[in-house]
């Protein structure tokens, strides 16, 4: 087999696992960025907690992430600057997200990152990516029963028109 022989590691990455790897740190930079602000944003305390849940996943793929591509020779996006703190109070109310809003955010969040995880997996040749992604997968796919339940408990799962009546 040539240059795919052995240990995944050695194996050089194809260019779609390169920008996939590359654009899946960007992506966790982002949200980490984001949810920073929903947390000062946000009035309720499980929705906090959950959001630094998510924060600590997307640090540790960022982490996990920018490793592979550096030791693979690539540079990773730049990290974006920590938000400065902020009162919930001192966010006007016509400027502020609310609970519910960043309760879907999240929810479609972690839907999509469960998209690209299966993206990332199918594309994959190298075995170690593969796993990574799928690892990853895992978590989200975790994560996302946390957030649906939390929508749920807090009554702000807006569900889509339901079958009442089964037809006969």
């Amino acid at each position: 087999m040539g240059i795919l022989d052995g240990n995944p590691k050695n194996e050089p990455m194809h260019y779609g696992e390169i920008f996939t790897v590359w654009e899946s740190s960007m992506a966790a930079k982002g949200l980490v960025s984001c949810y920073q602000a929903y947390i000062y944003h946000s009035g309720d305390g499980e929705l906090k907690e959950m959001l630094g849940e998510l924060i600590d996943q997307a640090r540790l793929e960022i982490k996990e992430l920018d490793k592979l591509l550096t030791d693979n020779g690539i540079a990773p996006s730049p990290t974006l600057p920590e938000r400065p703190e902020v009162k919930l109070e001192d966010i006007p109310v016509g400027a502020r997200f609310s609970d519910p809003e960043i309760g879907a955010k999240i929810a479609m969040d972690t839907m999509a990152g469960l998209v690209g995880c299966s993206k990332a997996m199918a594309l994959s040749i190298r075995e170690d990516i593969g796993a990574l992604f799928a690892k990853y997968h895992v978590t989200k796919t975790a994560l996302g029963l946390k957030i649906l339940r939390m929508n749920k408990e807090k009554g702000w799962l807006i569900p889509p028109p339901l079958l009442v009546k089964k037809p006969e």
